[in-house]
């Protein structure tokens, strides 16, 4: 059997080894499940865009600056 110029031929001998580490710790699949909950999960509070949609509606975007003071205050308030 030949191969073609362009070919290079099968190697004999072990199959390479390969390495999966599949290790994970209790924070990372807690987050994970924080995640999957949407809305109702423990952890940083995010900014709403329909929070900010009505009150740029009803208050000409100054309801959005204590908005978005009032998440960033409780963010830091809880470290995250």
């Amino acid at each position: 059997m030949t191969t073609a110029p362009d070919q290079q031929p099968a190697q004999v001998g072990q199959p390479p080894t390969i390495i999966i580490n599949n290790t994970s710790s209790s924070s990372a699949s807690a987050s994970a499940a924080a995640v999957v909950g949407g809305y109702g999960r423990l952890g940083r509070r995010r900014q709403s865009f329909w929070a900010h949609f009505w009150l740029f509606m009803f208050t000409a975007g100054i309801g959005n600056v204590f908005y978005a003071m009032h998440v960033a205050r409780w963010n830091r308030a809880r470290g995250m």
